[in-house]
């Protein structure tokens, strides 16, 4: 069942986030060298290293219009859990993997195997240090992830500066789409409009290598930046070749968006060409009114299509399973309180799921604030959620935390174990 099928309204969203749409999301950020995929509703984003095997891979996926958390994981021991949703609520009886505090939804049975394991976690309480209901601002802010400063990188981008063996793939760009902000910057990233795709342009078999010997008659002896970006493309799309020839596996994945991008991202990891960070965009989450019941609508598709896909992606990852970690993040979560449309309005703060590689799985993270009954009450954010993504980056990648978190100091959460 994907997630149109049974979701009760399709456009109940508000009109900033209707306006981010899959394509005006990425028409509205800055443009740059960069490698969208569209799959449907979920778009990837890749950047590569220079053709030698990652160490570590990192898959961010984005909850875009602002996730409900307090769904998917259910504070059902907070009192004003289930006085402030009264037609929404999740029943505590249908929780899975359910603590003294926390439960998961019923719909992401399928990654029960993955907590079980010790291999999924969930932090709570988790977003920006102040906060700002604006989708695009939201979304700039937490992928940019350095506030005040007028440098124009994203978190992601001074990651991948960090690492050594810098990607020689900047500039290229095929599917036409723009890089998110976490992705911007100085450090080249990879495009691609699909693994298949990734190709010159005009270059096939039937051509016999002309394309080839034409661009390099004009650019090998040009000493310009643009040529630098057009030799590089040429070495990246070489270098990309083991991915091209990894197996499809889509088919064992759900037929939805997030199912087919993410088929999409473990068969490019699989091809071991040195892939380190994947980004991942799914939509919509703005659910304003119409979102459901604990057994069906809004929420019940897109939690199950989240988990589903999820739980392929860490099947199909091969011996490239043990280096690879996802996270998902979303621009704020919701607010406590039901609208008088069965839905949530723009609320502060949420949670985040980390899985595979390095997590301390099998529990919930975080220092709960407690919720309000309020018409304005909000999750209060305890942990900044640049403490979560500090220490993805400082224990898989061994990244200066300083270098990609400009002036932040991370808490420690707990949720990773070491290299």
């Amino acid at each position: 069942m994907t997630s149109q099928s049974t979701r009760p309204s399709p456009e109940p969203c508000c009109a900033e986030f209707a306006a981010v749409s899959r394509r005006g999301l990425f028409s509205g950020a800055v443009a740059l060298a960069g490698a969208t995929t569209f799959v449907g509703s979920a778009a990837v984003t890749t950047s590569a290293s220079a053709g030698s095997p990652a160490p570590a891979v990192l898959v961010v996926v984005s909850l875009r219009g602002a996730a409900d958390g307090l769904s998917l994981v259910v504070p059902h021991a907070d009192p004003a859990y289930h006085r402030a949703r009264p037609s929404i609520a999740v029943p505590t009886d249908r929780l899975l993997a359910r603590d003294a505090t926390f439960g998961l939804h019923p719909e992401l049975a399928p990654l029960l195997p993955m907590w079980t394991a010790g291999t999924l976690a969930a932090v709570h309480a988790t977003g920006l240090p102040a906060p700002n209901r604006s989708h695009f601002a939201a979304m700039e802010a937490v992928e940019d992830a350095d506030p005040g400063s007028a440098a124009r990188s994203g978190w992601l981008n001074r990651l991948i500066g960090t690492t050594s063996g810098s990607s020689p793939l900047q500039g290229f760009n095929l599917a036409g789409g723009v890089t998110p902000t976490s992705l911007y910057g100085p450090a080249p990233t990879m495009s691609a409009g699909s693994v298949d795709d990734v190709q010159l342009p005009g270059e096939d078999d039937g051509d016999h290598g002309r394309r080839r010997r034409s661009l390099r008659t004009l650019w090998d002896h040009d000493r310009s930046a643009l040529a630098r970006g057009m030799r590089s493309t040429y070495a990246a799309v070489d270098e990309f070749g083991p991915a091209k020839a990894a197996a499809d596996h889509s088919s064992s994945y759900p037929k939805t968006d997030l199912g087919g991008a993410l088929a999409e991202v473990a068969r490019a990891i699989r091809g071991n060409v040195g892939i380190e960070v994947v980004t991942v965009d799914h939509g919509d989450w703005d659910m304003h009114s119409g979102m459901g019941s604990a057994e069906r609508g809004w929420m019940v598709d897109n939690a199950r299509e989240l988990a589903g896909a999820i739980a392929a992606f860490f099947g199909d990852l091969g011996d490239q399973a043990d280096k690879v970690t996802l996270v998902t993040i979303s621009e704020f979560g919701r607010r406590v309180v039901e609208n008088a449309s069965q839905g949530l309005d723009h609320g502060y703060g949420n949670v985040m799921f980390v899985a595979g590689a390095g997590v301390k799985g099998g529990r919930y993270y975080g220092t709960w604030p407690g919720l309000g009954t309020g018409d304005d009450a909000d999750v209060l954010v305890t942990t900044d959620y640049r403490s979560v993504l500090a220490e993805i980056v400082a224990k898989r990648f061994g990244a200066s935390t300083a270098k990609v978190f400009p002036r932040f100091s991370p808490e420690s959460v707990g949720v990773m174990t070491s290299l």
